[in-house]
């Protein structure tokens, strides 16, 4: 209690001589970003930042619609194949540049970059060309791409003149970073060169990093924290008595897993993937990790009602020890088969869902060791596939080309299973660029068909995404993707 104190006096200290000319919006999170470049960094704790300082030419709102956001508007060549986008005049980068179309046309050269790295590049895949024409900007595809507008939320525009940005944001968004202290917290200010009038309402955001879940539960219940985003479903549960505090709820994109690497043994044998699959008992998992607040999740979370297979259809969802046991000796395993996760430690309910996990795979044919890794490690070897397998949690996208053709696809940008199958490329190189919406959505529930039960990820749930505030906080919306692009409509009642 001693530290909750010496923070709401600090908090206090910070917000009294700011309450006249600007609102702070104290924000509690569970982990310090793992580098800002938002070209390269994914996880959920530089989001949280990068989501407040960038933006990409379109954005995604509440209903999961593209809308505008650095482009003004845009048009589109009757072939579907060219793109000219008008880019908004008045807004600056952070550094007072004016943001221009070269700019745009460099962000998306730098995605592209080999020596980037951008686990981002498959999804652009199919751009051919970009070029300033006048102050628009004009891409030029090879193929017609269904959900193009929808993954340029991703293309993070930065100044072509940029430092390194990994410790140094610039970007155009409402927010600009104006101090990092590692570890403690890190301040947000207005950028009052936004080019949205009258955005953000706010003055700054403090986010502070808070690891322990139960600090975070006292703070916001007692004040010292007014919004804590993405929180887990125990602390959920314990703040919804709390009259001081809301609770903002949606079905989530986001998705915890297994991931397996398709070229290490035991699971470069389909049977073994197969078999792990049936070994899960995810009803159970869901009640023992997530309080009852998930459902059992395929390759799509059932957010996304028009594109999700039920995962009655799937086979190996239907949990069965002897088959899995089965299906091992198949593949040649005479007695239990040792395997190795890592889990992503900073995230609780990961751990949770690893332990759960452990004890289903111990009762089904397998000898399973869990192995806990801090952020920034494990992040590291997923990124290099210096792994068996993993326990993780993954964002999900509004398309499912967003997530299956960089993460499936042979040589995708996040295909760290090292998976390939030709059928499945081919089926996805032609689903990215069908234009009717019926042949789209069959092909996309063939390829849940082929990832389900044999594919190098192990879906187990998609939980109820809960956002808490205080009863103060005004204008917040809550979006299935986790992005918080609406703290810059955000207020606090006075």
């Amino acid at each position: 209690m001693i530290r909750l104190v010496k923070r709401a006096a600090f908090a206090a200290a910070l917000i009294v001589p700011l309450a006249a000319t600007a609102q702070v919006l104290e924000v509690a999170t569970d982990a310090s970003p793992v580098g800002l470049d938002p070209h390269v960094a994914t996880a959920f704790s530089t989001a949280l930042v990068n989501g407040n300082i960038y933006e990409g030419l379109t954005a995604v709102d509440k209903d999961l619609k593209v809308v505008p956001a650095v482009a003004e508007s845009w048009t589109i060549s009757p072939d579907g194949k060219t793109y000219v986008f008008k880019i908004r005049k008045g807004g600056t980068f952070h550094n007072g540049k004016p943001i221009t179309a070269a700019d745009v046309v460099y962000s998306f050269e730098r995605v592209l970059k080999k020596e980037t790295g951008s686990p981002f590049a498959s999804r652009f895949a199919l751009v051919k060309s970009t070029t300033v024409q006048g102050d628009d900007v004009k891409v030029e595809l090879t193929d017609p791409s269904a959900p193009f507008l929808s993954q340029l939320v991703v293309l993070s525009i930065v100044p072509s003149n940029h430092g390194d940005l990994q410790r140094e944001a610039n970007g155009t968004g409402p927010f600009k970073l104006t101090q990092w202290v590692p570890d403690t917290y890190l301040q947000l200010t207005k950028h009052d060169g936004y080019w949205d009038k009258g955005m953000p309402k706010l003055g700054s955001l403090k986010i502070n990093i808070v690891p322990e879940a139960s600090t975070r539960q006292v703070g916001i219940s007692t004040g010292i924290y007014q919004f804590m985003p993405s929180i887990d479903a125990s602390t959920a549960v314990a703040l919804k008595g709390n009259p001081t505090v809301k609770l903002l709820e949606t079905r989530d994109l986001a998705y915890s897993l297994v991931g397996m690497n398709t070229t290490i043994a035991p699971f470069d044998k389909p049977q073994v993937r197969e078999a792990f699959n049936l070994a899960l008992d995810r009803a159970k998992i869901v009640q023992a990790a997530y309080f009852g607040h998930a459902v059992p999740g395929g390759p799509l979370s059932p957010a996304l009602s028009e594109w999700a297979t039920p995962v009655s259809q799937f086979s190996c969802y239907a949990h069965d020890a002897n088959k899995a046991k089965a299906l091992l000796k198949e593949a040649g395993f005479a007695g239990d088969v040792p395997v190795t996760l890592k889990v992503l430690g900073s995230i609780q309910t990961v751990r949770d869902v690893a332990q759960v996990v452990q004890a289903q795979l111990n009762a089904a044919g397998f000898k399973a060791q869990l192995e806990i890794q801090e952020q920034g490690k494990f992040i590291q070897d997923w990124r290099n596939s210096n792994f068996e397998s993993f326990v993780s949690q993954n964002g999900g996208s509004p398309d499912p080309d967003d997530y299956f053709y960089r993460t499936f696809r042979t040589g995708g940008s996040t295909n760290v299973f090292k998976y390939s199958n030709p059928e499945l490329d081919k089926l996805l190189d032609e689903a990215r660029t069908m234009q009717d919406q019926a042949k789209r959505k069959a092909a996309y529930a063939q390829a849940q068909q082929t990832l389900a039960c044999r594919g190098p990820i192990a879906h187990i749930a998609y939980a109820t995404l809960f956002t808490a505030v205080r009863n103060n906080v005004q204008g917040y919306e809550l979006i299935a993707t986790r992005s918080t692009r609406y703290l810059r409509e955000t207020s606090l009642a006075r």
